[in-house]
């Protein structure tokens, strides 16, 4: 990631669960919790569970660098 673009991305390897999501190569800490979790419509790849619960282990959206935007603009929309 650019110096640029910095601001869309960090890892933090420190972290006692990095990596939490396994299926991905450069892991992106910014949305560490996803702030569209409260979203049905929110874009990710996630299921429900049996209590109603959205499970998204398998959702990658908030820990790639290129969805900064998407994140961005989806709440904004959200808020207006």
């Amino acid at each position: 990631m650019s110096q640029q673009n910095s601001y869309k991305y960090f890892s933090n390897f420190n972290c006692c669960y990095y990596p939490c999501h396994s299926n991905i190569d450069d892991l992106n800490c910014v949305f560490c919790f996803c702030p569209l979790f409260n979203y049905e419509d929110c874009g990710g790849n996630y299921t429900l569970l049996k209590n109603i619960i959205k499970d998204c282990s398998q959702c990658s959206l908030p820990h790639k660098a290129d969805n900064y935007i998407y994140i961005i603009d989806f709440l904004k929309e959200k808020m207006k």
